[in-house]
């Protein structure tokens, strides 16, 4: 190992979380100009992504416990951007669809996480920020994490 990256190599943990720490707090800033929470955004990408979810499902893939999820939905269906239609085959549950201004809405937050991103990276060259990705991808994956979704991620706020 080389001894100037030696002592380095022992805080990455620490230097993971300040990162994680300083990007979910400006990606908070970017949602919130548009009106959304952190949260708000990842039950949109979430329905974008699994289209008819149940809310027990959603709960589920965010790791969180289903009452959490019911005043997040309601918030969403009351701003127009989500719909829940009573599911075809169990009457007894509702799926979950984005709506029009809710697909519109998806399409800012892929803007914002675009920006966003670009501007994380920015000291890093191209090939840098590659391999960084590739390299939290493989973590990310062998804790069995979802790369696209922060369980366990919706505030008490939300």
């Amino acid at each position: 190992m080389n001894p100037a990256t030696q002592g380095q190599s022992k805080r990455t943990a620490f230097l993971l979380s300040q990162l994680g720490a300083v990007a979910s707090s400006r990606f908070a800033e970017r949602t919130r100009e548009i009106g959304l929470t952190p949260s708000d955004a990842g039950v949109i990408r979430l329905l974008a992504r699994s289209p008819g979810l149940s809310q027990r499902s959603v709960a589920e893939k965010l790791g969180i416990v289903p009452s959490r999820v019911v005043p997040l939905i309601d918030s969403l269906q009351g701003r127009g951007l989500v719909n829940r239609v009573r599911s075809s085959s169990d009457r007894r549950n509702y799926e979950l669809h984005l709506t029009d201004a809710g697909e519109r809405v998806l399409h800012e937050l892929r803007g914002i996480a675009e920006q966003h991103e670009a501007e994380l990276l920015a000291p890093l060259t191209g090939d840098q920020a590659a391999q960084l990705g590739f390299l939290l991808a493989q973590l990310a994956a062998g804790h069995g994490l979802d790369r696209d979704l922060h369980r366990g991620s919706v505030s008490q706020q939300s």
